[in-house]
């Protein structure tokens, strides 16, 4: 048997052991907390300062996106800390969508400032023109030589069958093979202001949402105006753009759109030379008698009625004299010759030749 002294001796040594295991532990877990409050105190210090980055975040991004767009751009060290540091501070929520100039050893709060102040730059943007009665090739010509597309590829754009997001207008153009260009009339002639990496598809997006914004200007109630005069949105678009190639002074608008509403309902031709010249490959300064039989959906002294679509983009002013044309007996008019672009109006053929006359004497 094990003596007494025995006993007493393991009692200590076994207590020096539980001790030194305790230090141990104690000690591994000062390290391991150590380490941890060192790499997270080093992830968020401030990156070696660089140069300026230019950072866009889009509208919709969360957070977390934000902080990973930060480290991608090495504003930040490690976008995994400054989640949670966000979390910690309760920030991130007022992140505002925008283009930023950030640089690198930035500190964390003067980041978190700038995003929450929504402290941008202004984007590089493109600025075109595109003038009231263009058509769409004429359209595309203008940008092109602007460098602000690719000719062809906006072209088959044009052509396509898209919806164009969230624009209402385009969506009344009837699926037929008989349209010259889809989008012939619905790009709405304006000054634009983009950003400068915008796509052929941007382009045309912007110019059709830009239809529907200018219709909302329209007096109330314009809709039911459609249905009254049994028109179509379509056909409604595709007078104005009649009205736009034959119409300089902006008073005559209406009394023409009266002219164009008396000859249909007459079952009369329109015989508007402006349809003629868009059925032509190439415009004419002068039309003659060989053009007006051109075999064309869109020659209007061949085919009774409406063209089937517009043959340019029209004015909301031209929209408008379509909307609610000037009524009168007048079925013809033709533009005098004295430098003023007016026209003298005509109820009869009869008094429509002497009007010719009259135009031709004014001439030079």
């Amino acid at each position: 048997m094990p003596s007494q002294d025995q006993y007493s001796s393991s009692g200590p040594k076994r207590s020096r052991i539980t001790l030194w295991v305790i230090l141990s532990l104690l000690g591994i877990m000062i390290i391991v907390a150590g380490s941890a409050a060192f790499y997270v105190w080093n992830s968020l210090r401030p990156t070696a300062a660089g140069e300026v980055q230019k950072l866009d975040i889009p509208k919709g991004t969360s957070a977390n996106e934000v902080a990973d767009l930060l480290e991608q751009h090495g504003i930040i060290k490690n976008s995994f800390i400054f989640k949670y540091y966000l979390k910690l501070k309760d920030q991130g929520g007022q992140f505002q969508a925008g283009i930023y100039e950030l640089s690198p050893g930035m500190e964390n709060d003067a980041i978190i400032a700038k995003l929450n102040a929504g402290d941008t730059v202004a984007a590089e943007t493109i600025r075109f023109t595109i003038p009231e009665g263009f058509t769409v090739l004429q359209i595309a010509d203008k940008l092109a030589a602007e460098k602000l597309i690719d000719r062809e590829k906006f072209i088959g754009l044009i052509a396509s069958q898209k919806t164009w997001g969230d624009a209402e207008a385009v969506r009344s153009i009837p699926d037929s093979d008989k349209l010259h260009v889809r989008l012939e009339g619905y790009l709405f002639p304006e000054t634009y202001e983009m950003k400068q990496e915008s796509t052929e598809e941007d382009i045309i997006k912007r110019m059709v949402s830009e239809l529907d914004r200018k219709l909302a200007e329209l007096p109330e109630g314009w809709m039911d105006v459609l249905e009254e005069r049994k028109i179509s949105f379509h056909d409604l678009i595709t007078i104005a753009s009649l009205v736009e190639r034959e119409v300089v002074v902006d008073e005559e608008r209406a009394m023409v759109a009266g002219v164009i509403y008396n000859r249909i309902a007459d079952g009369m031709k329109l015989q508007i030379d402006a349809t003629v010249q868009y059925s032509l490959d190439k415009p004419k300064e002068r039309l003659y008698e060989k053009d007006l039989l051109v075999d064309s959906p869109y020659n209007t002294y061949k085919v009774e009625g409406l063209p089937p679509g517009p043959i340019a983009s029209p004015s909301l002013k031209s929209i408008e004299a379509a909307l609610y044309p000037e009524k009168s007996e007048f079925f013809f008019y033709v533009t005098k010759k004295d430098g003023s672009q007016s026209h003298l109006f005509a109820k009869t053929y009869k008094e429509h030749l002497r009007n010719i006359e009259k135009s031709n004497q004014t001439a030079g």
